[in-house]
């Protein structure tokens, strides 16, 4: 029974679109409404405001981390811990809250690592850095990030039912990036800092 409640709970965090409360809070648009209709830290950067896009890149990260954390806190077990970490990234995905319509879980997913484990969930957004840094694609990054996150689980600990959960989250963070999949292979796909240079292009 605590391994339910543990996923429901989890689940419920999870469905706490911060994206939405913040752009709310903060007088801006839905982030539903505009751009790509993620709510999610970077589709609220296209509103302009960067403080916002900050908070909610926290806030989905500390959700993520908070319910693992709980369920680690409480020795409640592997399976509970990894139950709360699936539960809580199909939280974001499909928010109960805001009719289902979820961001696409890299801030959340990483949040989930750090509580698992703070090296594990290091590696994994040092991967995303380097590969950031090296294309400026960042959907790219977020797909090298969730390739490598298993297998770095997997070298450090062994199989076990956590490295199932975050193969789970891996599979459905691919799912989740479909339409950047697509863009990255016929070059549609937008990088790092381009709408930068556009905008200082078009000042000249």
């Amino acid at each position: 029974m605590y391994n339910l409640f543990v996923a429901v709970l989890a689940y419920l965090i999870g469905s706490v679109s911060f994206a939405v409360i913040v752009s709310a809070f903060m007088g801006l648009d839905d982030p539903r409404s505009y751009g790509s209709g993620n709510p999610g830290a970077t589709n609220v950067l296209r509103s302009g405001n960067k403080k916002a896009a900050i908070l909610t890149l926290i806030g989905d990260a500390f959700k993520g981390w908070l319910a693992v954390w709980l369920t680690v806190r409480f020795g409640l077990g592997d399976t509970a811990v990894a139950l709360a970490a699936i539960a809580v990234f199909l939280g974001h995905l499909y928010p109960v809250f805001f009719r289902f319509k979820g961001g696409k879980g890299v801030a959340t997913a990483a949040g989930v690592l750090l509580a698992i484990n703070p090296l594990l969930g290091g590696l994994t957004l040092l991967t995303w850095l380097i590969v950031a840094f090296f294309t400026r694609y960042s959907s790219l990054a977020a797909l090298a990030a969730a390739v490598f996150a298993p297998l770095f689980d997997v070298f450090m600990f062994g199989p076990h039912v956590i490295a199932l959960a975050i193969l789970a989250m891996s599979a459905l963070l691919f799912w989740r990036h479909r339409a950047n999949i697509g863009k990255l292979m016929n070059g549609t796909e937008s990088r790092i800092g381009d709408k930068k240079k556009k905008a200082a292009a078009a000042s000249e």
